[in-house]
């Protein structure tokens, strides 16, 4: 079978013009290629699950569920890894980027039910208050909805004990070959960016993330120089680019006063953190400046966990939050308490901020088929829903939907208003922009929104994107990284050099040589390589241009023959060693003068360039060292 090799590199020697045999490494390096393979949130949203592989280590980067499903279908299909059997043999380790069910709401059930005992990496924030939330929709399902197939508050205890917190920027090493590193993220409280890195390749999984600051948290960011092998970012509204900021805010407002103003009552359903403690401080401050007395409510428990939460991880919100809080709290509300007990059915208007988001459950769901019949009622939806949810049901305009068996007519007045937190089309662009990243794969989105985003990376770019569905294997082929120290004095010549790209002197001996078929990385002396049947060997022809007085050939001439007596003098230059070094002039007026030479011949070039010294005109800076005559013998023609 044909050897497939390709030259990746080469290596730079101290002595150019000797080949000096190179020492090929005992221990060959095989190159990890990078396996991904979504077991969630593959051209779909929900249930984010992704199984990265580089080389021989395995990394599950978050563990959600889907909110569209009431049976197995909302948990990833664990089954893929090792076949369905317990996950602690085949994952290194489970890192989680941020506390939405999405993303770690399967996770005691990956690590209870399925097997799992290994570390699994989160922040500190996050390892704060996903507890809470899970045993919050555990609640919901088992105690309220009655089922029995679900993980158990030992379940949720259990698994938090393995969890490992992690700081921004901290380098953790998990063993001797595998290191994470979180990144801040913006989007909720505690949410990261994770970089995986093995060796020289290295993996930047997104999570959930915001490139524009909002009310109280800041813009997703990585430090300087992060260049990820690929760049796995979700892509929620790959094909929105949102408006303004203030704008939203404003029509948002208007809404919410309208509809109080006739009478009506405004249900905005949120998730416990993140988009309500955003739009509860917009209604405080309105409210407070317009003088307005009907009541807002919030769901139980909601303005106590916040600002238990904010307070303890303060660090992570923006600014100006940071500025306020020595002061005043700005989570603890004057025009907003907590939700009285049938407050639901007092006549009149009012808002109510009540949980979960996506109305596929919970004191929102409940609320809603009160209200939902009542024309002078709105519901605002700040966020995604998934598919299937009542939320995502509600948006696409359905006027009669089956909730618990039974059908409920939709007359009150539906605003999809995007407060969502996530990165929209610009901002994913931007972070592609500064990352650079050799690949890019898009998950957490729809199909038809993840193609066309695609098309605009690869062609504004021209970086390949990969959109894997679940279940889907994605292979990338990654190259070689060599680190090579090259002599000082190399570098000072090249700089000294002609700067025209093609011009500069490459002085190279040695090559890196990657056999695809074996996985392995050879180095090569030049001699070595094209004694094999599957090199051709290629000279380089290098080149300097000297800037003269006046080109003069018959005296060039006697000042070179010393060094070959066989040199040959013609009309418009001189060649030596047979065509291996060539003299040119490079213009009409004769006042430069081209050096070219063939690389096995650099040594004699340099003595050739330096006795050009003397007709050399004063722009000629800097001009070339003298140089002694290479210890070989001077070829004679036979």
């Amino acid at each position: 079978m044909e050897k497939l090799k390709k030259k990746f590199g080469k290596k730079i020697f101290p002595e150019p013009a000797e080949e000096t045999p190179v020492v090929v490494p005992e221990k060959k390096e095989v190159l990890p290629n990078i396996k991904i393979v979504p077991l969630g949130a593959g051209q779909d949203v929900g249930r984010s699950c992704i199984l990265i592989t580089i080389g021989t280590k395995n990394i599950m980067v978050d563990c959600g569920m889907h909110m569209g499903y009431q049976d197995d279908r909302r948990f990833p299909d664990f089954s893929y890894i090792g076949g369905g059997g317990r996950l602690t043999d085949y994952l290194d380790c489970v890192i989680i980027s941020h506390f939405h069910l999405d993303h770690c709401g399967s996770l005691p059930h990956m690590s209870e039910i399925v097997g799992y005992d290994g570390p699994i990496y989160m922040t500190y924030p996050t390892k704060a208050i996903c507890p809470v939330l899970l045993e919050d929709y555990r609640k919901v399902q088992c105690d309220i909805k009655g089922e029995t197939n679900f993980f158990t508050s030992d379940d949720i205890k259990n698994c938090m004990k393995k969890v490992i917190g992690c700081a921004l920027h901290e380098i953790i090493q998990v063993d001797d070959q595998l290191s994470i590193r979180a990144f801040y993220a913006g989007h909720v409280l505690g949410a990261a960016m994770f970089e995986i890195r093995v060796g020289d390749h290295s993996v930047l999984y997104t999570g959930d993330y915001n490139m524009t600051p909002d009310r109280h948290l800041g813009a997703a960011r990585v430090l300087p120089g992060v260049r990820p092998t690929i760049l796995i970012s979700e892509s929620t509204y790959a094909t929105t680019i949102r408006d303004s900021k203030r704008a939203r805010e404003r029509d948002f407002l208007r809404k919410v006063h309208e509809t109080v103003m006739k009478g009506g009552k405004v249900i905005i359903p949120v998730f416990a953190l993140g988009r309500a403690q955003e739009l509860c401080i917009l209604l405080e401050s309105y409210w407070e400046r317009m003088a307005l007395n009907v009541p807002i409510y919030f769901s139980q428990g909601l303005a106590e966990r916040a600002n238990q939460y904010y307070r303890l991880f303060i660090s992570w919100t923006n600014e100006n939050i940071k500025k306020t809080f020595v002061e005043r709290n700005m989570f603890e509300f004057k025009h907003i308490r907590p939700m009285e007990k049938g407050c639901e059915e007092q006549p009149g208007p009012q808002v109510l901020f009540s949980t979960p988001g996506m109305l596929h459950g919970g004191q929102s769901l409940k609320v809603f088929k009160k209200w939902c019949a009542d024309p002078l009622n709105m519901i605002i939806m700040p966020g995604y829903c998934v598919a299937g949810t009542v939320g995502a049901r509600v948006i696409n305009g359905e006027k009669r939907i089956e909730i618990d068996g039974k059908m409920h007519d939709i007359k009150l007045g539906v605003e999809y208003m995007s407060f969502s937190a996530h990165a929209d089309a610009k901002g994913i662009m931007q972070l592609i922009r500064q990352c650079e990243p050799k690949h890019v794969m898009f998950v957490h989105g729809e199909a038809e929104k993840m193609e066309f985003l695609k098309g605009k990376v690869e062609k504004e770019y021209n970086i390949p994107v990969h959109m894997p569905a679940n279940g889907e294997t994605c292979v990338i082929e990654v190259e070689p990284k060599m680190d090579i120290r090259v002599p000082l004095e190399k570098i000072n010549k090249s700089i000294a050099l002609d700067p025209n790209p093609s011009k500069l002197e490459c002085p190279f001996v040695a090559e890196i040589v990657y056999d695809q078929e074996k996985e392995t990385l050879d180095v090569m002396p030049t001699t070595r390589l094209v004694e094999t049947e599957d090199f051709m060997r290629i000279s380089l022809s290098l080149s300097e241009i000297i800037k003269v007085i006046k080109i003069d050939w018959n005296q060039i001439a006697a000042d070179l023959i010393i060094y070959d007596p066989n040199l040959q003098q013609k009309n418009d230059g001189i060649e030596m060693f047979h065509g291996e070094i060539t003299l040119l002039a490079n213009n009409e007026k004769g006042t430069e003068l081209e050096v070219i030479w063939d690389e096995s011949r650099e040594g004699w070039a340099r003595v050739v360039r330096s006795s050009l010294l003397r007709y050399a005109s004063p722009e000629q800076t800097p001009p070339p060292e003298p140089q002694e005559p290479p210890q070989e013998p001077i070829p004679v023609q036979a």
